[in-house]
């Protein structure tokens, strides 16, 4: 497993009153002090009690919470063909990390599998999920988990399909948590994974040059961090990334057999492309994202592939039990 970014070790950083920096070309506005500012820093499960995919937004409707479903989902083209809702009829699916039940209520509505589980660190996000699911007159047996607690109170080989988007790389020890994914699923299960793509739009023009050199926040730290605090919020403790080779890594050492699906593009990746060759021609910018940037190929629609596979944040996975 590829090990936490390297930072500036905290007694070698002297802290500085943090300055906001506001852009259209930034996501949210940035301080840029994560590695220096004193006092304690928000734990994992604080923050994700705070934050979730829906801004805690509620739902008055069946049409207005579907309208949602597919609002996220056109925000990251291709990604719901790689990790689908549909065809788990009769099923027992595992949502872990359901968050406020997004993808929840695309199982429940297009698949009605025998059994919907919904695991989460935050029962704000649970208690929202099952409200939510009320409104499709649905349910699902819901689980609040510590964040350290990888153990799930679930019967070895009872569960069909495990669905784990955008999650994996949230939490310290992944192995661990994709044994137990190992240890639940039946022998001819899967399991579907969205995990940050190293090989991205995300990491090469958006935080190795738009976050680094043009704002020049986390400049001073290389670009594994610089994605860890650019990506889910500055405060957000943990998050990796990791290429196809780590991913298939992990997989091997916990027992599944790897399948890359490929990656889906996020709008805010291709809002930025025309930045490309003005990023290519900064000599600040890094070889190795500079060597991506050109390397790009684009389909008829204009979205950019890199070695045969599209080039964004969501890289997609089909892990299956080693037999």
């Amino acid at each position: 497993m590829q090990s936490a970014p390297t930072t500036p070790a905290d007694e070698d950083c002297g802290y500085r009153p943090p300055r906001t920096v506001v852009s259209p070309d930034l996501t949210i506005p940035f301080h840029g002090d994560f590695y220096t500012r004193p006092g304690p820093r928000p734990t994992t499960a604080d923050y994700w009690a705070g934050h979730n995919v829906t801004a805690h937004e509620v739902f008055s409707s069946v049409e207005d919470s579907l309208d949602h479903f597919w609002f996220r989902n056109k925000l990251y083209p291709g990604y719901i063909d790689l990790l689908p809702v549909e065809g788990w009829k009769d099923k027992v699916i595992l949502d872990y990390g359901c968050g406020p039940g997004n993808d929840l209520v695309g199982f429940a509505h297009y698949s009605r599998p025998k059994e919907l589980i919904g695991v989460d660190i935050s029962a704000v996000s649970l208690a929202q999920a099952q409200a939510r699911l009320s409104l499709h007159e649905a349910t699902a047996r819901m689980i609040h988990v510590p964040y350290d607690q990888y153990e799930l109170p679930l019967d070895s080989a009872s569960v069909d399909y495990v669905h784990c988007s955008g999650v994996l790389m949230l939490v310290e020890d992944p192995e661990r948590l994709l044994k137990e994914f190992r240890r639940i699923l039946k022998p001819d299960g899967e399991l579907r994974l969205m995990v940050y793509n190293y090989d991205s739009i995300w990491l090469h023009l958006y935080v190795a040059y738009v976050v680094q050199i043009e704002h020049e926040l986390y400049s001073d730290v290389d670009v594994r961090a610089a994605f860890s605090r650019t990506t889910d919020g500055e405060d957000c403790p943990l998050v990796y990334v990791w290429d196809r080779e780590e991913v298939s890594a992990m997989a091997r050492a916990t027992g599944f057999v790897p399948e890359c699906l490929g990656a889906a593009l996020s709008l805010w990746e291709l809002h930025l492309l025309p930045k490309r060759f003005k990023a290519a021609m900064d000599p600040k910018l890094r070889r190795e994202s500079r060597d991506f940037l050109l390397d790009l190929e684009f389909d008829v629609h204009g979205f950019p592939r890199h070695r045969g596979v599209y080039a964004g944040i969501d890289g997609c996975y089909r892990f299956r039990p080693e037999r």
